[in-house]
């Protein structure tokens, strides 16, 4: 599973409603480059499910220029502003053909989705824990043959990279 939080979005529109804020220079320039990194690290999810906010959706569109990934795309007003209870919720709904999803979402919810299901282990833990910055890309990795056996603390937290980290 890999969960994507929405790149940078922009404060400029001060009458802008939250749903609708658009991303900011910086988060439409680490879309693509998060993509691209995914695409080379082989990381291509079987489904897409991701916010329908305004900013969450521009993720999408910056990662999937360089992802390149045929992978159908869910845009989800449940995944606006969603806790980390309604995360693993609508995970568990997922069908047996879901070998790997992508989730874009927004915090506080995507980070404490993350932390609930690792078992908090490892150095990609630590860096979860610092912070999880705007298009971070958390991984975890369970041992299940079907989502809805997901349950909190049986991932592993195998990897945590920012847009820092890819250039």
């Amino acid at each position: 599973m890999l969960l994507l939080r929405h790149a940078k979005s922009s404060r400029d529109d001060p009458e802008a409603a939250d749903f609708d804020r658009p991303l900011s220079k910086r988060g439409r320039r680490d879309g693509p480059r998060m993509g691209k990194w995914m695409h080379e690290a082989g990381m291509e999810p079987d489904l897409v499910l991701c916010s329908d906010a305004k900013r969450a959706r521009e993720t999408w569109n910056g990662v999937s220029q360089t992802l390149r990934s045929a992978a159908p795309v869910l845009f989800e007003r449940g995944l606006y502003l969603a806790s980390a209870k309604v995360v693993l919720n609508r995970l568990r709904r997922l069908t047996g053909n879901v070998n790997s999803v992508l989730v874009i979402g927004h915090n506080p919810g995507l980070e404490e989705a993350a932390q609930a299901l690792s078992d908090h282990n490892g150095e990609p833990f630590e860096r979860l824990r610092r912070k999880f910055p705007t298009a971070g890309l958390a991984r975890l990795d369970f041992k299940i043959d079907d989502w809805s056996k997901l349950e909190p603390g049986t991932g592993r937290l195998s990897l945590m990279v920012t847009p820092a980290d890819v250039d």
